[in-house]
């Protein structure tokens, strides 16, 4: 059960060939737990590029080039959905802007944001020691995961879709994701840098989830990618400020 659901996580967080049959999807689906350990595997091969001895631009560009080569588009949709609902007024409209398949200028100025945020930190990454890199980017991706599972649990679903069919579950469910998560925050011991990084991201994670609750009625897919690229910028950069300054 448990290989299942990592098999289907997998299948949805990133493009790799596995967990694309409807058994690993169902398996995933109720077993929250997946999430965050996904997020252990996702992150380790997102951290090959960081420990390379290459020259540091060079991994700032491999490092954006690998996230998406990895993970591909569909969070970093999500994120530009959510970019064009924010620039708009009208509550009705807002929704309507979700499902559109046109990105405006707030989801093209969302998008670039958070590709620059990923170039300055695989620029910082390249700076400290492989070990710490690697565990930051690690950390950084099981947050990401992590909040995803915390968005999903404590909300609500806002229509029917692909997001509902993990959102609204019981915020006991995100219990299980939490304790997977938690030999995250060793792993730039003795430095706080992991811990830190991935409260910060927890609470990008949060706050998000209080916005569309009176902004878009609920969450939705897109809110739940937007949640996961978030949630990495906020781990990614704050564990590189507390490892370079603690």
């Amino acid at each position: 059960m448990v290989l299942s659901a990592l098999r289907g996580a997998l299948g949805f967080f990133t493009r790799l060939p596995v967990g694309h049959d409807e058994a690993s999807w169902d398996a995933f689906r109720y077993s929250p737990a997946a999430f965050p350990l996904a997020g252990y595997v996702v992150g380790a091969l997102l951290a090959v590029p960081v420990v390379l001895p290459v020259p540091t631009p060079v991994v700032g560009f491999l490092f954006v080039l690998w996230v998406v080569g990895l993970t591909g588009v569909t969070h970093l949709d999500g994120l530009a959905d959510l970019g064009d609902a924010a620039v708009v007024h009208d509550p009705d409209r807002r929704r309507e802007v979700m499902k559109d398949a046109q990105v405006g200028v707030g989801g093209t100025v969302a998008v670039g944001l958070g590709l620059v945020g990923l170039a300055f930190a695989g620029l910082a990454l390249a700076m400290l020691p492989p070990r710490a890199a690697a565990g930051l980017v690690v950390t950084a991706e099981v947050t990401a995961k992590l909040s995803m599972a915390g968005v999903a649990a404590f909300g609500t679903a806002a229509h029917e879709g692909l997001g509902s069919k993990v959102v609204g579950g019981s915020p006991r469910g995100f219990v299980a994701p939490a304790l997977v998560a938690l030999p995250a925050l060793v792993l730039t011991w003795p430095s706080p840098a992991a811990a830190v990084g991935l409260l910060a991201g927890l609470l990008v994670a949060w706050l998000l989830a209080r916005w569309v609750r009176g902004w878009l009625g609920g969450v939705s897919g897109d809110v739940l990618g937007a949640a996961n690229e978030l949630a990495r910028l906020a781990a990614l950069h704050a564990g590189i400020v507390v490892w370079t300054t603690v």
